[in-house]
């Protein structure tokens, strides 16, 4: 009992201080930016937060009551925009600074979005089909009044997938009376999903590989690429850069990693992974997360989850260019470390856009009820994503600041001017 409360209070804290971090990054932007003070309290906390009560009649007849949270941080610019996950080690304070970042992916690839952000305390991998749906649907029933096509768009996140944001696109559309395909985002493509959502998150990252690439005199054909993580956005990276010519000489998952000199041959990984990105446990000669970080390469992607890259293993790192797949993967302390050691860091509210950029494409073609071709969409993705990097490097440049700062900076922007317009401060 002591050991899992303990476990509990780290993970609180931990994220606690991710959200104290956003927070001083974005007051530090706005300073930067000469903003007064009260742009600051407007931003520092969503407008709105909703938690809700979820009554699931479960499996064996008996009914388990779950803990959902729903975050709208600004809506100055547009309706709110983010993702929904559904994981047992979800928090009111997580929930609160993923929306903020949002709302920064979203100023920085200037959609017409402010940041939201939902969640589920519970562990999908114990749940049957159909209690998962019961819990999709039941979500939906509660926050019902608060979102929709023209409030808040949700979307995929972690554990959860374009099935799951079928059942709430259905149950939405029932209570609406009427189908509502912009409601949500993630859906399959018979039922108004987009072209390369899947792997839109990923394609992101690769474009901004690509661009950071060339900012340090690096080609990508027979490049050391390290990525930790191997679920969504890591797998279809990892193929993206291996299609690509680069040598991908790590993964890791959960269990443990996997390191070859001469490159890991990603298409029998993939082929060999679970549904939870989980490849490792097939091999006996695995190094661990910590050994996989520090390998010598030119590109680390850490793809997994937050803190991975500390003031206490920063000094380490031996890649040259470091880019954030995964939501706060590297501290602040070892941001600064990072930069001051001349590595490039791409930071997450920038690298890992891609994903809310399709999404943006897929309530666009829901409303106008054209569908794009995956030519389009990509072509559409990549002059975003480009443009967008050479707006924070050349701030960095320009401002002498790091990239975070950076993207801070160019994201926070757009939401500050359309509170200002607004009357709000």
């Amino acid at each position: 009992m002591v050991a899992e409360n303990g476990t509990k209070k780290t993970n609180q804290e931990e994220t606690n201080n991710v959200l104290k971090s956003t927070q001083t990054v974005i007051h530090k932007a706005l300073e930067k930016l000469g903003y007064p003070e009260e742009v600051y309290e407007l931003l520092k906390e969503p407008l709105r937060m909703m938690t809700v009560k979820i009554p699931v009649r479960m499996d064996d007849g008996s009914t388990k009551i779950f803990t959902g949270y729903r975050a709208q941080h600004n809506d100055a610019v547009g309706p709110t925009k983010g993702g929904i996950r559904f994981h047992p080690g979800v928090t009111e304070t997580e929930v609160k600074a993923l929306s903020i970042w949002m709302s920064l992916k979203c100023g920085i690839v200037d959609l017409p979005y402010g940041g939201g952000k939902g969640g589920i305390v519970c562990d999908p991998r114990d749940m049957s089909f159909r209690e998962l749906e019961r819990l999709s649907r039941g979500y939906v029933r509660a926050i019902s009044q608060i979102v929709g096509p023209t409030k808040d768009i949700p979307a995929p996140d972690v554990f959860t997938n374009s099935q799951i944001m079928a059942w709430m696109m259905d149950e939405y559309s029932r209570i609406d009376e009427f189908n509502s395909p912009g409601f949500i985002t993630g859906k399959p493509l018979v039922l108004g999903g987009s072209h390369g959502r899947d792997s839109a998150t990923a394609k992101g990252v690769t474009i901004c590989i690509r661009e950071a690439a060339k900012k340090q005199g690096i080609q990508i054909e027979g490049a050391r690429v390290v990525v930790q993580g191997f679920g969504n956005a890591g797998s279809y990276l990892s193929k993206f850069m291996h299609d690509a010519g680069a040598k991908v000489v790590g993964i890791s998952d959960a269990y443990g990693a996997l390191y070859d000199p001469n490159g890991l041959d990603i298409d029998y990984l993939l082929d060999r992974r679970d549904s939870f990105g989980t490849v490792t446990k097939l091999f006996n000669n695995t190094i661990s997360n910590k050994e996989l970080l520090e390998l010598e390469c030119d590109i680390l992607v850490p793809a997994a989850i937050e803190n991975q890259i500390t003031k206490d293993n920063a000094h380490d790192i031996r890649a040259k260019i470091v880019v954030e797949a995964a939501n706060g993967p590297t501290t602040l302390e070892a941001t600064e470390i990072l930069t001051d050691r001349g590595i490039l860091l791409v930071p997450d509210v920038l690298a890992s856009a891609g994903g809310v950029t399709v999404s943006y494409f897929e309530w666009v073609q829901n409303n106008q009820g054209y569908y794009w071709s995956e030519e389009e969409v990509e072509e559409k993705l990549e002059k975003i994503m480009v443009k967008s990097f050479n707006s924070i490097y050349d701030t960095a440049q320009t401002r002498r600041v790091d990239m975070r700062l950076a993207a801070y900076m160019v994201g926070v922007r757009k939401m500050a001017e359309a509170s200002r317009f607004r009357g709000w401060i």
